[in-house]
C-alpha cells in the first residue's frame, strides 16, 4: 500500500515517551519548569475576565490547574499522554483547553491543534505552553561538536523545536481567531553537563527521536561533550548554562462577538496624512 504523502512525519516514539514519563514519575520528577508554567498559567487565566464551565487539560505531566483557579470551572477532564495523538473530545464541548510542556513531543501538532479547535465551543479558549526556540541549544551544539571530533559524524540527540513564528502560523492554520504567542526564556545553571542530563531524565525528556542512535554513546564522546560544554557555555564560577524557551500560545474559537480587522479600504483617513499631521504638530 502506498504511503500517505500528506501524513505528518513520525519524529517521536510516543510509546517510549510514555514509558520515560512514568519512570520519571516513579523516581521523583524534576518539576521546576512545570511549576513555573503552572504559576504563569494561573496568572494568565486570572487576567481573562470570565469563568469556564467545561475544561480539558491535554497531556500535562501531573495536574496543571489548582485552586483558586480551578474554582472557576464546573468540570475538568484530564487527558493523559499515550501513544496515540487522537483526542477523545466531542465537537464544541469545551470552554477552555490547556496544556503544559507536552506539545513539543507531538508528531502532528497541526492535527492536534485542529482537534482542539473543533472541540472548543464558539469563543472557547486554548492556552498552552511548550518548549521551543533555542531550548537546549548548548547541549545540542556540544554533542554535535564532540561526535564530529570523536566519531566523525553527528547523530540526532535533541529534538527539533518550533519557533515563535511557526507556532503562530500553526494556530492560524488550525482556524483559531486572535492567535497570540510569546516566549519565556529560562536559563538554568548546573555544575556539569551530566547534572543537566540527570534533570532531563527526571523530566522524562531524554531522547525519544525515532531516528535516535540506539547504540550506547562512547565514554570518550560523553567526556568530550562535557568538556566542550564547559569551554563554551560556562560562567566565570565554572557552572554551565542551559537554556529553556517556554513558548506560550493562545487562540480563540471564532465567535461573532470577537474583534475583527477592518476591511481593506475601509479606513477613514490615510497613513500619509496622519504622518504629515504629526510632523506639523
Amino acid at each position: 500500500m502506498a504511503s500517505n504523502p500528506t501524513a505528518a512525519p513520525i519524529l517521536f516514539d510516543r510509546a517510549l515517551l510514555h514509558a520515560r514519563m512514568e519512570r520519571a514519575r516513579r523516581g521523583g520528577p524534576a518539576t521546576f519548569l512545570l511549576d513555573r508554567v503552572q504559576e504563569d498559567m494561573e496568572e494568565r487565566l486570572q487576567a481573562v475576565m470570565r469563568n469556564f464551565a467545561d475544561v480539558a487539560d491535554v497531556w500535562t505531566p501531573g495536574g496543571l490547574l489548582r485552586k483558586p483557579v480551578a474554582d472557576r470551572f464546573q468540570s475538568i477532564t484530564r487527558i493523559d499522554a499515550d501513544q496515540s495523538e487522537a483526542l477523545s473530545l466531542q465537537p464544541e464541548s469545551l470552554d477552555l483547553a490547556v496544556s503544559a510542556l507536552a506539545f513539543q513531543f507531538v508528531n502532528d501538532l497541526p492535527g492536534v491543534l485542529a482537534q482542539i479547535r473543533r472541540a472548543l465551543k464558539p469563543d472557547g479558549l486554548l492556552l498552552a505552553a511548550m518548549l521551543g526556540g533555542d531550548t537546549l541549544t548548548e547541549l545540542r551544539q556540544s554533542f554535535a561538536a564532540a561526535e564530529a571530533e570523536c566519531e566523525g559524524g553527528v547523530s540526532p540527540r535533541v529534538a527539533p523545536f518550533a519557533d515563535l513564528r511557526d507556532v503562530g502560523a500553526l494556530l492560524q492554520r488550525a482556524g483559531f481567531a486572535l492567535p497570540v504567542t510569546d516566549v519565556d526564556r529560562v536559563v538554568v545553571r548546573y555544575d556539569s553537563a551530566f547534572a543537566l542530563m540527570a534533570d532531563l531524565r527526571r523530566m522524562g525528556a531524554t531522547n525519544i527521536l525515532v531516528e535516535r542512535r540506539h547504540a550506547p554513546t562512547r565514554r570518550a564522546t560523553m567526556l568530550r561533550m562535557a568538556e566542550i560544554y564547559g569551554e563554551r557555555f560556562a560562567d566565570p564560577d565554572g557552572r554551565i548554562r542551559a537554556t529553556f524557551d517556554i513558548v506560550w500560545l493562545s487562540g480563540w474559537a471564532p465567535h461573532e462577538s470577537q474583534q475583527k480587522p477592518l476591511r481593506p479600504g475601509s479606513a477613514k483617513g490615510s497613513l500619509e496624512e496622519a504622518v504629515k499631521q504629526v510632523k506639523r504638530d
